[in-house]
């Protein structure tokens, strides 16, 4: 069972990385700052993803 929940937790939690990247990635914020959000949801998914939630690009 614990396999399962963790298997449908990363699915899900992948998703969210996903997201969060195309969201940058439509973004009107410059190319680099793009770069940098984009990597830092790559390096560091959690803190990235809260980082970018408070102060990421709107829009």
């Amino acid at each position: 069972m614990d396999i399962e929940v963790g298997g449908i937790l990363g699915l899900i939690w992948l998703i969210i990385i996903i997201w969060a990247i195309v969201k940058v990635a439509k973004s009107s914020a410059s190319g680099l700052a793009k770069v940098l959000w984009i990597l830092a949801l790559l390096i560091f998914p959690l803190i990235g993803f809260i980082v970018w939630l408070i102060f990421g690009p709107k829009g």
